[in-house]
Order: structure tokens, then C-alpha cells, then sequence
């Protein structure tokens, strides 16, 4: 099989979910987002995810004042309220919980409140904001995680194939496959 060299490499690496974020202003009210990718930075010890924005998003804003947000994974079910709110910004007042029926739930931790339609969630502390080329790197730290309770194992284990969550990639929105094995499958042979 023949490559070809790509001149401009947009988003070079995949799959990695997408996500609604949510921040809070001075006064409380909560904004919500639509991320293209979360990502892990630190796994455990401590639990550190990553989301990147730029600089003219209000989100950056919100999550700069506020040291918290809240990283929410949707369905498949809600892929039309999810691509609606990444389309207009909540500078304006628009509060996009009530205008594409997502609803907030409190959090534990931190303010920002966590979306009941969104089967994980998880609760961050701002621990840092590096600026990374066009973008800005947000580093959160889990303090709190939430996953619907028909979603979790006995190991108290994300069942990714009950999730029913999607991607982001090459501007299209694409569902989670299948589980081929776990990890270490080759040593049980």
C-alpha cells in the first residue's frame, strides 16, 4: 500500500470522545459547550484530563475565573442537542440548558453542575492553563465522577458498549465501535 504525505495534518490523532463542558460565571449561571475531544493526561494518582480552547471562547473565560468545570460524555440520543450548542456562543445570555433541553444537576465538588442526559460525568479542578499553539490547554483534575449506574460493572468499570458515546473526527461525529479484546489478551492464550 502506497502513503501520501499529508501538507497540513488537522486533528492528526483519534478516537477520543467528544464532550459537553460546562463553566459557570460569576454570578453561578451555568454555560455549556460542546468540546471536540477530552483526553487524558494522568490516569490515576492523580486522575488528570485535558480539554484545549481558544482564547476567544467564552468557555476560556468562565473556566479561567471560575478554577472548575465539569466534562459531561453524551449519547448517541442527544447528538442533536450536542451539535446545537456548539454552534452559538452563551456570551449573549442564551442559557442553553433550557433552550435544547439539557438538564443541570449539582455537583459534588465543584459549581459547575454536571448534564443528567449525559450517562459520565466528571468534575474538575482547574490545575492549569498552558498556551499550545492556536489553542490554550486546560488541565483538570477529577475530583468527582459520576457514570449511570446500568453503565458500571461490578469492578465499578465504564461498560464503553452500553455508553452508546461517539467521536469527533475529520468534521464528522462517529459512534463507538465494538470491544475487540482486553487488554493483555495475548498473554492468556
Amino acid at each position: 500500500m502506497s502513503k501520501t504525505k499529508v501538507k497540513t495534518p488537522f486533528r492528526p490523532v483519534y478516537p477520543s470522545p467528544a464532550g459537553l463542558i460546562v463553566s459557570v460565571d460569576e454570578t453561578g449561571k451555568p454555560n455549556v459547550m460542546t468540546a471536540g475531544e477530552v483526553f487524558n493526561i494522568s490516569l490515576k494518582d492523580p486522575c488528570i484530563i485535558g480539554i484545549a480552547l481558544r482564547k476567544a471562547t467564552y468557555t476560556h473565560s468562565l473556566i479561567t475565573n471560575a478554577k472548575a468545570f465539569t466534562v459531561n460524555f453524551p449519547t448517541v440520543a442527544i447528538l442533536d442537542k450536542m451539535d446545537l450548542v456548539g454552534t452559538i456562543s452563551g456570551r449573549d445570555g442564551l442559557d442553553k440548558f433550557t433552550e435544547y433541553g439539557l438538564t443541570p444537576l449539582a455537583s459534588d465538588v465543584v459549581v459547575p453542575p454536571i448534564i443528567e442526559e449525559c450517562p459520565v460525568n466528571l468534575e474538575c479542578q482547574l490545575l492549569n492553563v498552558s498556551e499550545v499553539g492556536d489553542h490554550d490547554l486546560f488541565l483538570g483534575e477529577v475530583v468527582a465522577m459520576h457514570v449511570d449506574s446500568d453503565k458500571l460493572n461490578a469492578q465499578e468499570q465504564v461498560m464503553i458498549e452500553k455508553v452508546d458515546g461517539f467521536l469527533f473526527a475529520e468534521w464528522g461525529y462517529y459512534r463507538f465501535g465494538e470491544k475487540l479484546e482486553r487488554v493483555g489478551f495475548t498473554r492468556r492464550r
